[in-house]
């Protein structure tokens, strides 16, 4: 590349850069950065090989840049190189030992052995990295010290078969740990490139103009074209098309937007074009904090990966004391280099290591962003569930459900009526009804603006077409006057000139998948499933009549939801998960064993204080996420228990002399290649196949509403649990 380093976005006091080919290490990279007048922090992320800089400059100026570009590429090499080149240069080295063990097995076999013989000599420099590693950690060993001996000694003693295979099965299993690594990181990367450095801005005078996208500020309005990416997060405000967003929800399936509809930068516009108005730009793409949150990912370890850590520490040291105990013993170099080459670290580690990072990334792969080992761990223990309703166990915007009619009118005639009121309210009931009048094609009477009452909490009295329409409670009816004959009290009355004509239902919709989500969570372990509530009783108890919750805690204000979760905590053997998305729901996110903010309506600090981040509105990510947690530390134990056993027993074996240190290096390395391949498949499980249904033209309702009934059908009954209800967080 022509530049060492280039800059991927900017706004005022904050610079994103990316470092191409730069072989420097991290400590190095971010003191250099800080060392330029007026930059206050720079931060280097190994895994997407970028680094933040903040600074006293709106932008940062250009000789800066300069100089940082010819700075980094006079970069001295160290140990840090590209993934795929590294691997690259793994594989080259073990082509070289091969050919010297072949040469070596042709011309040299007939020699009495020499040190400088061809496979001692290409293993020791095949094994630079292993050596440079293991003489580092001398004062302090670990598995690499150990691999280091093991083979210095084996070459020394006059055994290179030994030391051939301790080094080709070491370089197999650290392959196989890196490349499934890499799959992650390189999920990341791709995210991260937008390839969008130009975009067409609607200046004032309503023309199309192509700019840079280092030009476009926040509120600006661009148009993005069929098969372009879109630049930056926003809200479309003309035409209608249908967008890719997988990258950013894990949706495979395109998102069909129009006007008020939100869309990612990263996205692709399939079909159509759009007009976007810009809402966020640089480090606060919903992108970009998704790459930032992996970032922080990498460095949180789960208590096993710990647990493996100390044991490290333990055996390794106890390995060479064993060692030098049954030399002085037996003087036999065979027993002394078989307690060397066996060790329980290298599979538990890197199994470990591989199983982890291969879970966090097949659930990036889906949508999900897990902040680490310890919440993936903690995961796979969860046996309560709290759900926060609006927006979360509930689609967040209220819908038409049904309107019953009165006094001889039509539903059309009752809505219309409404809506007519309505028009200029901005109130979530007062759009669900425009809405649902929008989908019926309705003819809006029109009405008189200067004779508009709002009664706050109450409802709206407007003339239409010279007649009185009041639209409201019940306890407006009766304030009017207007003679109710049937026993309702919720839902939204219509009346006109003193006559109710009609009671629409308005209800905010469960999400749809909702019921098998909470079926397939307690299939997974979970035992309580909690509904917390800020909604009054009776919405939340409509709400709970449709899916199976065990309590509903209603009324509760965000305080009181923190402490119900830090109560549900203190309870004996209790996992918990708080699943919100407002923030409102913030706190107890936070206060949770696990929070996880779920669908493309969350807050950032809901999305900043939870572990688990769900970019889709398909609830049926929670179960999946929690099948991948639980498959990984089933994965990890069973890997851990095969290293102890066949470990042990070569070990016992070993130590007696029963077979040769050649025998002992291949049966170790090959149960930690199988260790590490069984973590690695958990990155190469497929998504599940998907149900594909006919629709023969008929409405998507219709269909979603047989496909409900088939699912209770099948799950209704299985389960049936007390429930319990408690209001302002009377709970016990």
């Amino acid at each position: 590349m022509s530049k060492a380093c280039t800059t991927l976005h900017s706004i005022p006091g904050r610079t994103r850069l990316q470092l191409h080919d730069v072989k420097m290490d991290s400590g190095m990279i971010e003191a250099t950065l800080r060392s330029f007048p007026g930059i206050l922090s720079a931060t280097y992320s190994i895994v997407t090989k970028t680094v933040v800089l903040y600074h006293n400059y709106d932008v940062l100026p250009k000789k800066y840049l300069c100089q940082m570009n010819h700075f980094f590429k006079k970069s001295v090499p160290s140990d840090i190189k590209d993934e795929d080149e590294h691997v690259k240069g793994q594989i080259q080295d073990l082509g070289i030992v091969l050919g010297a063990y072949v040469v070596e097995k042709a011309f040299f076999s007939m020699l009495p052995y020499n040190f400088f013989r061809p496979t001692s000599l290409a293993i020791l420099f095949a094994s630079r990295d292993f050596i440079k590693k293991g003489l580092k950690t001398i004062t302090k060993p670990d598995h690499d010290t150990l691999t280091t001996a093991s083979l210095i000694a084996s070459i020394a003693k006059g055994s290179p078969k030994s030391a051939f295979v301790i080094y080709l099965m070491s370089t197999i299993g650290e392959i196989l740990t890196e490349h499934t690594a890499n799959r992650t990181r390189r999920f990341v990367r791709e995210m991260m490139e937008l390839d969008t450095s130009e975009a067409w801005l609607i200046n004032e005078d309503g023309e199309e103009v192509k700019v840079s996208t280092d030009f476009v500020k926040k509120n600006d309005k661009i148009i993005i074209f069929q098969g372009e990416k879109i630049p930056f997060d926003g809200i479309v405000t003309a035409y209608d098309g249908h967008v890719d967003q997988s990258a950013i929800t894990g949706e495979y399936m395109p998102a069909s937007v129009s006007e008020g509809s939100y869309v990612y930068a990263g996205s692709i516009v399939i079909d159509g074009k759009i007009i976007v108005e810009v809402d966020k730009i640089g480090e606060d793409l919903a992108v970009n904090r998704m790459i930032k949150l992996i970032e922080e990912a990498q460095d949180k370890q789960a208590p096993i990966q710990m647990t493996s850590e100390k044991f490290t520490k333990k055996v390794v040291p106890i390995s060479f004391g064993v060692a030098g105990m049954i030399y002085l013993l037996t003087k036999d170099w065979n027993r002394v280099l078989n307690m060397l080459v066996i060790d329980f670290v290298c599979g538990t580690k890197l199994s470990t290591a591989t199983a982890i990072s291969a879970s966090i990334g097949r659930a990036a792969r889906e949508g999900v962003l897990v902040k680490g080992g310890q919440t993936l761990e903690t995961l796979s223990k969860i046996n309560t569930v709290v759900f926060d309703k609006t927006g979360t166990i509930t689609e967040g915007r209220p819908v038409v459900q049904r309107i019953i009619t009165c006094n001889g009118y039509s539903e059309n005639e009752i809505l219309a009526y409404a809506a007519s009121a309505e028009e200029h309210s901005s109130h979530p009931i007062a759009e669900a009804i425009c809405k649902e009048a929008e989908v019926r094609n309705l003819d809006i009477p029109e009405h008189d603006n200067q004779t508009i009452e709002n009664m706050v909490g109450r409802g709206i009295s407007v003339f239409v077409n010279d007649e009185q329409v009041i639209v409201g409670n019940r306890k407006l009816m009766e304030d009017c006057n207007v003679p109710i004959a049937i026993d309702k009290q919720s839902g939204v009355f219509v009346a006109k000139e003193k006559e109710l004509i009609g009671i629409i239902d308005i209800e905010d919709q469960v999400r749809y998948g909702m019921d098998r989500t909470i079926n397939q969570l307690r299939d997974k372990g979970v035992d309580k499933v909690i509904m917390l509530t800020g909604d009054n009783l009776q919405s939340a108890m409509e709400t709970a009549d449709q899916i199976e919750v065990d309590e509903v805690i209603a009324e509760a204000m965000p305080q009181e939801k923190v402490d119900f979760v830090k109560s549900l905590k203190k309870e004996k053997d209790q996992i918990v998960m708080m699943v919100g998305d407002g923030i409102n729901d913030a706190p107890a996110l936070a206060n949770a064993d696990v929070g996880v903010s779920l669908g493309g309506k969350k807050t950032d600090i809901a999305m900043e204080t939870s572990d688990v981040v769900i970019n889709s509105d398909n609830p049926l990510l929670l179960p999946e996420i929690v099948k991948i947690s639980q498959q990984a530390m089933r994965t990890i134990r069973n890997n851990i228990l095969v290293t102890i056993l066949v470990n042990g027993t070569v070990i016992v074996l070993g130590s007696f002399g029963i077979f040769q240190p050649t025998v002992g290096a291949a049966i170790h390395n090959a149960a930690t290649i199988g260790v590490v391949l069984n973590s690695a498949r958990l990155i190469l499980i497929g998504r599940g196949r998907r149900n594909v249904w006919e629709l023969h033209n008929q409405p998507l309702d219709t269909w979603k509403n047989k496909i409900d009934l088939a699912s209770i059908k099948k799950h209704k009954g299985v389960h049936t649990h007390r429930r319990n209800l408690c209001i302002n967080s009377r709970y016990s």
